[in-house]
This record gives C-alpha cells, structure tokens and sequence, in this order.
C-alpha cells in the first residue's frame, strides 16, 4: 500500500500531479481542483497523501495534502454506488470540512449541488456517513470563529450563483484578513473578492 509520497513536483495539472521521488521513481497521482489550489510550485518539494486503489482493470492513486481529505475520500469511497471518481468530484467541488459538515447536519442539497450527485445519491452519502464522520474535527478556523455570519454569507453566495467552494474561499479570505464581520458585510467584501 502506497501511502505517502514525497518529491519533486514535476507535472501540475488540475486533475493530476506528478510526483518524483529521490530514487528516480515518478508517480502519477489524481487530486481534486481542492488540493491543486494549494500546491507549491513545478519544482519545488512536496509531500502528496495518497489512497492507492487496486481493481482488476487498475491501479490508481488518488492524492491529499492532509489526513482529514484522505479520511473524508476514503469514507465517500465506502458509500454506496460512490466510486473514487465521484468521491474526487465532491472534494473538487467542496472542501472536505464542508462535505462533513453537510452529513452532519444532513443537508444534501450541498452535496447535490456538485455535479454528478443526483437526489439519491446525496441522500445516500448522508444517510450512510451520518456518525461516521463525527470522529474528524478540524481546527478552529478562522470561518470556524465567525459560523453564524459566515454560514449565512456562504448561503447568500450560492443563492447568488456563487459555486461554494469559491464562495467559502473568498469568505474564508476576509474573515482572516478583516476580522469580525457582519454577514452583510462579508458578503459585500466577498463579492469584491470573486470580481
């Protein structure tokens, strides 16, 4: 089992990396757009935590920067009629602290806004994962700090057309940069933001 891989970062695309490693070895690894976003550089180091899948037809590892995407991933993966390309599809669209959060509050309609999750599945995926995720916590963020206006905020955003993984970043953003907020205010400052 492939369970880390650390090298040079040689290939940045959007869907795939590749990572070489200090014995000449280069691994191609899929992520979600979430973990491209925070890549370093074509060049520099980095430290990629994979999932390695074997099937019959396939070999695949499928890349995180930290534990609790590799956890969340791994989880989707044990749902029902979810594969790893669905699973990578949620954690492109939503960052993992907000797949968790939509199964803890059983809101499947953000997890239906990701394209390719249909009612049912959405359904399915809280359904199934309800209690499985409670043992993941995530630090106190700064988004974290302010949940009643920066929840609101994001609901504003994505009724505006906002997709909400921008919607929470460029919420995230200014919450860390401007401090306590109203929501009116965070959403007129995340707006300028997205422009």
């Amino acid at each position: 089992m492939i369970s880390r891989i650390r090298g040079e970062l040689i290939v940045r695309d959007l869907e795939r990396v590749e990572v070489m490693t200090s014995g000449g070895v280069a691994y191609e690894i899929s992520i979600p757009t979430t973990v491209f976003e925070r890549l370093p550089r074509l060049g520099e180091q980095v430290t990629i935590r994979t999932y390695h899948l074997v099937r019959e037809d396939a070999v695949m590892l499928f890349g995180f920067l930290d534990d609790t995407e590799k956890t969340v991933f791994t989880r989707l993966l044990g749902v029902n009629m979810v594969g790893p390309r669905l699973a990578l599809g949620l954690l492109s669209a939503l960052t993992a602290e907000q797949v968790v959060r939509a199964v803890r509050e059983r809101n499947a309609a953000a997890l239906t806004a990701v394209s390719g999750v249909g009612k049912k599945t959405g359904e399915r995926i809280v359904l199934e994962l309800t209690g499985k995720l409670d043992d993941i916590a995530f630090a106190s963020s700064a988004l974290g700090q302010r949940a009643p206006a920066a929840e609101e905020a994001l609901r504003a955003l994505t009724a505006l057309g906002v997709t909400t993984a921008d919607a929470d970043r460029a919420v995230r953003s200014v919450v860390q940069e401007k401090g306590s907020l109203s929501a009116p205010e965070l959403i007129r400052e995340a707006l300028a933001r997205l422009k």
